[in-house]
């Protein structure tokens, strides 16, 4: 799966916030209020096919909130909301009938020339106004808002082919695993709510992004080469030939699916750790809204998290020689296009 949703933030921006100011949101008629939140429609299915009402979701997020939250605070945040009757959209700029207990956090967008505010969902109230949109995935950068130019996380994104059942990314992240060891790195692992999973390794301060995104690159090449019949770096999904994508990409102002987010899938799968001994047997599609919360969470433990660590100077300089796949893919999609033209 590919959970970038958009342009990324651009690293070394300075954002512009607007502070909390506490106040409450504007009276509504809702089922219920929580924290000064009003909510409405609770027992409305969430999306076509979904199974799942919004009151589940608001009692999810509700709860989880002690877990979710600290994935979230600090960090600009665009989320997936299903509004009835449309199709799912991904919404990065807050909107104006936001109240003002949501802080935000601007950027300016080059992609669309203007500033896009983003939200810092840092507490309850503004996790419950979300739910209340019918906000059902959350995907905050990986650096936070004052601090964009401090990479806390390497994140190796593993992406199946649409055919391929979750033993084949198994495979891949046990293959990613071998390459961090042997970079003398260690790792944890989540999945990612749909068919892939993360792996994200702690960070020391000092690499800058274009380190971090050198040191993704080179480990997801050294990934390939231990598994060349189940893995790939290639960008362009057509080259891939059924093979598990380690995606290079995730550096800078990526985002990904937050830990314990929920997904837009039928019956909200949840984007969950698991240890590396328990991913061989993990199903993620039994880890729902619904389960979640009741599942053992290896990552409650801090001592099962790995210190940050620094990145080894010998992997940033082997990354440094190897192509940006989003560049090398976009040239070599043009050359592509220049050869059907001439009917080659």
């Amino acid at each position: 799966m590919t959970s970038t949703p958009g342009t990324a933030l651009p690293s070394g921006a300075l954002p512009r916030q607007r502070p909390a100011r506490h106040a409450g949101p504007v009276a509504t008629r809702s089922d219920e209020e929580r924290d000064g939140v009003a909510l409405t429609n609770l027992d409305q299915e969430l999306f076509t096919g979904a199974g799942v009402t919004k009151r589940e979701l608001v009692d999810y997020l509700d709860g989880m909130a002690p877990r979710l939250l600290p994935a979230l605070a600090g960090r600009p945040l665009s989320v997936v909301r299903a509004l009835r009757g449309q199709k799912p959209f991904m919404q990065k700029n807050v909107p104006r009938y936001a109240p003002d207990f949501v802080r935000t956090v601007s950027f300016w967008a080059e992609s669309s020339h203007r500033e896009v505010a983003y939200a810092l969902c840092d507490d309850r109230p503004t996790l419950l106004w979300f739910a209340n949109q019918r906000a059902i995935e959350y995907h905050p950068t990986l650096t936070r808002a004052d601090t964009m130019d401090t990479p806390e996380h390497l994140v190796l994104d593993l992406d199946p082919p649409e055919d391929a059942g979750f033993d084949a990314v198994v495979a891949a992240a046990h293959l990613v695993r071998r390459a961090l060891d042997e970079a003398g790195l260690r790792g944890v692992v989540k999945t990612t709510g749909a068919k892939g999973v993360h792996v994200l390794v702690p960070l020391a301060p000092g690499p800058t992004h274009e380190d971090v995104a050198g040191a993704t690159r080179a480990l997801a090449v050294r990934t390939e080469r231990l598994g060349p019949d189940v893995t790939t770096t290639a960008f362009i999904r057509a080259d891939r030939g059924g093979k598990v994508f380690v995606d290079p990409t995730r550096a800078g102002g990526s985002t990904i699916a937050a830990v314990y987010s929920p997904r837009v899938r039928p019956g909200l799968p949840v984007s969950f750790p698991v240890s590396w001994d328990e991913l061989d047997t993990v199903v993620p599609s039994e880890i729902t809204v619904r389960t979640a919360p009741d599942r053992p969470d290896p990552w409650a433990d801090p001592a099962a998290h790995p210190a940050p660590q620094a990145l080894p100077d010998e992997l940033v300089a082997e990354g440094r020689t190897i192509p940006v796949a989003r560049v090398q893919a976009m040239h070599e999609g043009k050359r592509r296009k220049r050869a059907a033209e001439r009917g080659e």
